[in-house]
């Protein structure tokens, strides 16, 4: 890749990463909310600690 074409590149990516993030839509149905991805467990939780394990097992 020459040097312009990465300073372009840098340039794209950074105007993009500085626009505004859009709101989240509010939900009428709470099983809306408990099936959305994005959050993160709460450490000490039970589910985290399936995860971790999951990760140190191969399949």
């Amino acid at each position: 890749m020459k040097d312009s074409q990465l300073q372009a590149l840098l340039r794209k990516t950074a105007a993009k990463a500085s626009q505004q993030k859009k709101p989240a839509k509010a939900t009428f149905d709470s099983t809306l909310d408990a099936t959305r991805g994005g959050k993160e467990p709460i450490q000490g939780t039970e589910a985290e600690e399936i995860f971790k394990e999951m990760k140190r097992r191969e399949f």
